[in-house]
């Protein structure tokens, strides 16, 4: 290894946070949620909180797009079930009264004039959004670096990366700005953010949440909208307010999860990543640790090999370029007047140029792709979780993805980092990340749970024993 392990050692004390001795104090989203209900503060008192804590911290981390207004355009104020709790956007859902910027030259600065229906879901539930984050060019990658904003930091170093593509939320929220910020998930992009920052992210099954109608047209729909939270509990009570906004009848309902189930699961352990790529002694200690506090818990536990096929890398890059070639010749039909296709970044381009220069492996590629999505609930069959990695290696130095970089280092360096998530957002089954402890070096180590289409329960509630475990252990 080497960048992705050098550690900036000229500052002494690198983390960037902003707790304070203000409204929002330590408190995670449920405990804010219990001080409003006794009136121990007011909404007002949480929002003004949140927007000095942002503007204290957006110097050193770089994570905010634009400020967003008290109640953004077209909204009346809620009294939805998270009435009160400030949050943030990730810059490529669109919100009322605000630009859509999908971290891009290419877009202009023109206000969007409705909201998404995931953001009008989200408003509805009384979130109230203080910004908009970074992410990189249309999330292509796994670090939130563009042109157009810079370089977001991580709030344990701001020297290296917070993942991407939601690591402007990432941020924000693991430095205390706000308990639970938006992210959206197309290759990995809600659990390498939540590892990289140390949060909770759970990626859903396809059709959990509300999403844009047109996604259902394509050939493999990958992504899905989601949030980073600091706290199981948090996102259980997302999930669960969420359920009651809008339902999938074809998926079981998750309910409130409020601890762990005392089934005890057959837990398969992957020790590499796709293809065998291999992962990093530093982030296998994590992975290692929670096998062995699942065995402790009463869990089966056994190691197995990773469930995609061999073609499974090649194929998702195959199709992954030909999703950025679609935004780049289509741009104007998906995002709207004003779109410059000459304006997009190198990797983008790279990206698209690899798409029509592999135009032959497309038709087998979206086979294959297709196939592993109804093939891969057979592992389920014999094991009823898979514990793996989140990324390939920790963290990498800001710049070692950076988009002007030469696309093949480029993609050689992105694959080796996301070498595990891509496998949930084609299957379309739901994982999570979970923190599980720090390295040496200070960084997050993180591990993802995965189950079968559907199984979101499942994942909370072993979540919930895994972090009571660590909360144990905490000296």
């Amino acid at each position: 290894m080497v960048e992705e392990r050098e550690m900036a050692t000229h500052d002494p004390d690198p983390m960037v946070a902003s707790w304070a001795d203000d409204a929002l104090g330590r408190d995670d989203a449920c405990g804010l949620l219990d001080r409003l209900a006794r009136g121990d503060v007011c909404p007002t008192e949480l929002r003004e909180a949140a927007v000095a804590r942002a503007h204290a911290v957006n110097d050193r981390l770089n994570a905010v797009t634009s400020w967003v207004s008290d109640t953004p355009k077209g909204q009346s104020e809620s009294l939805g079930p998270f009435a009160g709790i400030p949050t943030v956007i990730k810059d490529n859902e669109a919100l009322a009264g605000t630009p859509t910027s999908q971290g891009s030259w290419a877009l202009p600065d023109i206000p969007a004039a409705a909201s998404s229906p995931f953001v009008d879901q989200l408003l509805s539930m009384g979130l109230r959004p203080i910004a908009k984050t970074t992410l990189p060019e249309f999330g292509l990658t796994a670090t939130t670096e563009s042109t157009r904003f810079g370089a977001t930091g991580n709030p344990w170093n701001p020297h290296f990366s917070a993942g991407g593509s939601s690591g402007g939320s990432a941020a924000l929220v693991a430095a205390g700005v706000v308990p639970l910020g938006h992210s959206n998930d197309g290759g990995g992009s809600t659990r390498i953010p939540a590892a990289c920052c140390g949060l909770v992210g759970l990626k859903p099954s396809r059709g959990r949440l509300v999403d844009r109608p047109f996604l259902r047209y394509l050939p493999v729909r990958l992504s899905t909208q989601g949030v980073l939270t600091r706290s199981v509990r948090d996102t259980a009570r997302y999930y669960a307010i969420a359920e009651r906004y809008y339902r999938d009848p074809a998926l079981p309902p998750i309910g409130l999860v409020r601890g762990p189930s005392r089934q005890r699961l057959r837990v398969g352990v992957l020790l590499t990543g796709m293809r065998d790529i291999p992962v990093s002694e530093e982030v296998l200690t994590g992975v290692r640790h929670a096998a062995q506090v699942c065995e402790g818990l009463g869990h089966w536990v056994e190691e197995v090999l990773p469930p995609a096929p061999d073609m499974f890398g090649p194929d998702f890059l195959t199709y992954w370029s030909l999703l950025a070639l679609a935004l780049k010749v289509g741009g104007l039909a998906v995002f709207g007047p004003g779109f410059d296709p000459r304006r997009t970044e190198r990797l983008t381009d790279g990206l698209a140029r690899l798409a029509l220069a592999q135009a032959d492996r497309v038709p087998g590629a979206l086979r294959r792709l297709r196939r592993l999505a109804l093939d891969h609930e057979d592992v389920f069959t014999t094991h009823d979780v898979l514990l793996s990695a989140v990324v390939g290696h920790q963290p990498p130095s800001l710049g070692y993805l950076a988009p002007d970089a030469d696309v093949p280092t480029a993609l050689a360096r992105l694959i080796r980092f996301v070498c595990v998530t891509p496998v949930q957002n084609v299957t379309g089954s739901p994982a999570l990340s979970l923190p599980i402890g720090r390295s040496p070096t200070g960084l997050p180590l993180a591990v993802q749970l995965a189950a079968g289409f559907g199984h979101e329960r499942m994942l909370l509630e072993l979540a919930f024993a895994l972090e009571q475990a660590a909360s144990s252990t905490v000296q």
